[in-house]
């Protein structure tokens, strides 16, 4: 699924099944000692498809370990994200010389509640919002704007080690090509003399799950549209 919007020489897994800890690495069975049994299963079958990606990617094997703010650590010279929602779990993995930084996300194709809209959404969004409601009533485009957002979040975190928040970028997005641009409202970091003020992402709606995803190219160039073909992908051959 994830593997129709991701961009070119990206690998991915996922899967709408889950995984037992058992098949985690020790010091990533030690991370959810304590947890209770659902974040146990998720975290599990989120690791299991990132290990599928990074042996797709011929990486050797090895634990996904946890930073301080709870991000994934990935092996050195990849980027990568992980995702899980309800029904669907899933991770991406790069080189990291070719794109820098990679954020995924999935959620249940579902209405946001109004008082979550008015968090993440700024003014002029929520205008965008009732607009493409209006005009596409088969969507729900405030659930899309939220994954938007947090894919966004994933792929900007490793490149500036800050966390954002929902009115740190103003997002438009496109139906007809099943795209988005985050413009960023706050100072972005400096990528071979360029100052990182835009990044843009694509999005769509399988099986009842919303799935965004964003890509950071390193360096400028390396691919002119960098969301045209998909990537490779290790899906969960069970399904």
């Amino acid at each position: 699924m994830i593997e129709e919007i991701l961009p070119p020489g990206t690998v991915s897994a996922d899967t709408q099944g889950e995984f037992p800890p058992e098949l985690l690495f020790a010091g990533e069975r030690a991370l959810i000692r304590d947890a209770i049994e659902e974040r146990r299963r998720e975290f599990a079958t989120a690791r299991v498809c990132a290990h599928r990606a990074l042996a797709a990617l011929g990486r050797a094997p090895g634990p996904v370990l946890t930073g301080r703010r709870g991000e994934p650590l990935w092996p050195a010279g990849t980027a990568g994200s992980l995702t899980h929602c309800e029904g669907y779990r899933g991770a991406a993995a790069a080189p990291a010389d070719r794109w820098r930084a990679l954020g995924i996300d999935a959620e249940p194709h579902l209405a946001l509640e109004p008082g979550t809209t008015r968090v993440v959404a700024s003014a002029a969004e929520r205008e965008q919002l009732r607009e493409l409601a209006r005009r596409h009533p088969g969507t729900h485009w405030g659930r899309l704007l939220f994954s938007a957002k947090e894919s966004l979040f994933k792929a900007w975190s490793p490149l500036t080690h800050r966390t954002l928040d929902f009115d740190s970028a103003e997002l438009e997005i496109a139906p007809a090509t099943r795209t988005f641009t985050a413009r960023m409202r706050i100072p972005g970091p400096v990528l071979d003399g360029r100052a990182l003020t835009e990044l843009t992402g694509r999005w769509t709606v399988v099986d009842g799950i919303l799935l965004t995803a964003v890509a950071v190219p390193a360096p400028p160039g390396t691919t002119r549209d960098p969301f045209a073909p998909r990537g490779r992908t290790a899906r969960d051959p069970a399904e």
